[in-house]
């Protein structure tokens, strides 16, 4: 697979995440097991793309707490309950990938979260995204 196709397929990979991450944080009730589920049989990933999806999502679930800590350590102007959705998902995400899973370079996870950010947050989401991950991967763990 080229660089390009695997950039592009890890962004589609990272939305769909983001999908998921959304809608379980919206406070509907929704199971992140059925979630992903329902979303990857509507999706046209493949079966990698498919587990990178499933292997953030599941990391997600299983480190919010932490994560959270991070986020209001370094977003501490902005309490987390009063965050966009959109704005806490993509944050977890990124701080997961960052943090936890570590398979891709720091860049790399901070320049997709601000572009994901760009086409689904608001405004001021994407240099929001910036600020926060660029402090949190400055800072000593």
């Amino acid at each position: 697979m080229s660089k390009e196709r695997f950039t592009t397929s890890r962004r589609r990979a990272r939305t769909t995440t983001l999908q998921v991450l959304y809608e379980v944080d919206s406070g509907v009730g929704h199971e992140w097991k059925d979630v992903i589920e329902r979303v990857l049989n509507t999706s046209n990933h493949g079966i990698n793309s498919n587990s990178f999806v499933r292997n953030l999502v599941k990391g997600v679930m299983d480190n919010t707490a932490e994560i959270d800590i991070l986020i209001s350590r370094f977003a501490q102007s902005w309490p987390i309950d009063q965050m966009a959705a959109v704005d806490r998902s993509l944050l977890r995400m990124a701080i997961y990938e960052l943090l936890f899973e570590a398979a891709s370079p720091q860049k790399v996870v901070i320049n997709e979260a601000v572009e994901i950010a760009k086409g689904f947050g608001g405004e001021n989401s994407s240099k929001f995204m910036n600020g926060i991950l660029g402090a949190l991967v400055g800072k000593p763990k």
